[in-house]
């Protein structure tokens, strides 16, 4: 057991409220992806469970009803599926869709043998690993987390051959990234929500 520590701030001039997910254990005195020697944290896979299930157990507490769940970065990539099983049933989340934004690894480390038993609560378990390694690679837990998602955006710098040609051999709803354009990611995310999984973009 981990404990949980929510916190709260509001960002000035706006009416907007960022919530922080932290935990001594794995956040407190550490950077994000590797130490100050640049040795990557071994159990950045065990953070990014961590993450995964503390925000949306924080949703599920506060009582929100998201329509959509966009994804970012390598701490989230697990988010998706744990909202296609172990919370899919959850009112917080029944009706709710996930976008998972692909790009370049930070991550080199595999995450180990022992990952599904991480992994596991509920009905996530090793029965969503079956097409991958025991130990996943970067790549893989961008895959998995595309796996999951009802629809992707690329962004910059993009993600490896291999991972976007995953994402287009499932028929996921794709979106290239053009920061520049937002309305483009409103459109999007209104035809993920309406559409499903079958239509792909490129813009």
């Amino acid at each position: 057991d981990y404990q949980l520590i929510i916190k709260v701030a509001s960002i000035i001039g706006t009416r907007m409220q960022v919530y922080f997910i932290d935990d001594d254990d794995f956040f407190g005195k550490r950077l994000a992806i590797c130490d100050r020697e640049g040795k990557e944290y071994d159990d950045n896979a065990t953070r990014a469970v961590f993450y995964a299930r503390s925000v949306l157990e924080t949703v599920k507490k506060l009582r929100w009803v998201p329509d959509v769940i966009h994804c970012q970065g390598w701490i989230s990539t697990l988010v998706p599926v744990y909202l296609k099983t172990a919370y899919a049933e959850e009112p917080s989340f029944r009706d709710c869709r996930v976008v998972y934004s692909a790009m370049a690894n930070k991550l080199s480390l595999p995450t180990g043998e022992n990952f599904a038993n991480v992994l596991e609560f509920r009905n996530a378990n090793e029965s969503c690993l079956t097409e991958f390694n025991a130990s996943l690679t970067p790549d893989d837990l961008q895959k998995l987390a595309i796996k999951y998602s009802d629809g992707v955006t690329v962004e910059s710098p993009a993600p490896s051959e291999d991972v976007l040609n995953f994402a287009k051999a499932l028929g996921k709803p794709i979106l290239e990234g053009n920061k520049q354009i937002p309305d483009s990611y409103i459109d999007f995310f209104d035809q993920v929500w309406s559409e499903g999984r079958n239509v792909i973009i490129e813009d």
